[in-house]
């Protein structure tokens, strides 16, 4: 998996505290930047979603470990599933592709289509829109140029057909964008699919980190009369033994 430099403690505290009261989107902004930080807003919003969300994973498995324990409830009968997952199974490549930010063109029949990959700035966008109407405002905001028999076009012009072509050119060209679990079921063979929600799946782990945390500080500070930064500053291992020590763990 890509390198990446770990956030510090203080660092992912004050992600984990703005994020508290932020919206799915801003707290996934938020993740995202904390994943690149030498990254403007502008940038990260004009990043492609399935880079994004591929920079989350990488984070995740950088702070917490590749494996991911997982539960589903088979969609099959009342089984519930557990399982570990490792992160780098689900990312289909290592980086984003050098040429994310070109556009990419398809061809069918009469009508030729340039489109660019959408970003978390056009998932901004449509967000508050019912689904249909998304797709079709999506579809405007990232179609570049649509031409039928060489002739100027636009993209509410495309014909269902092309729509579904231009759909699965994108997922071809930005795998990372739709990641999915396909777990099959011990007891009744049923395979139980499920959308990966990088930024989601991300932020409980951080949210859980943040809390035990939290706990850990105030039990040393209280034992102890540390602050805050002088009980972050020890490693999780020393805190751990502190802990022991006076009987907190």
């Amino acid at each position: 998996m890509r390198g990446m430099t770990v956030p510090s403690g203080p660092e992912l505290l004050d992600t984990w505290e703005a994020g508290m009261a932020a919206s799915d989107a801003d707290r996934a902004l938020l993740l995202h930047a904390l994943a690149r930080p030498s990254l403007d807003t502008s940038r990260l919003l004009s990043t492609p979603v399935g880079a994004r969300d591929a920079d989350l994973l990488t984070l995740r498995a950088a702070l917490f470990g590749e494996l991911a324990q997982v539960r589903l409830r088979c969609l099959g009968c009342p089984e519930e599933l557990e399982f570990a997952l490792d992160i780098r199974q689900l990312l289909t490549r290592d980086g984003p592709a050098e040429d994310a930010d070109e556009p990419v063109e398809v061809a069918l029949g009469e009508w030729t289509v340039r489109f660019r990959l959408p970003t978390p700035a056009d998932l901004l966008a449509v967000g508050q829109s019912a689904p249909a109407e998304a797709r079709s405002l999506l579809m405007e905001r990232c179609v570049v140029t649509v031409t039928r028999d060489a002739q100027p076009a636009t993209a509410a012009d495309l014909p269902s057909g092309v729509q579904e072509r231009l759909a699965e050119a994108v997922a071809q060209a930005d795998p990372d964008a739709d990641l999915q679990l396909d777990a099959p079921c011990p007891a009744c063979g049923h395979h139980t699919s499920a959308v990966v929600d990088a930024a989601s799946f991300l932020w409980a782990e951080l949210d859980a980190w943040a809390r035990g945390t939290l706990v850990e500080v105030h039990l040393l500070a209280s034992t102890y009369g540390w602050t805050e930064p002088e009980v972050l500053s020890l490693s999780p291992r020393r805190r751990r033994h502190y802990l022991e020590l006076a009987g907190h763990a």
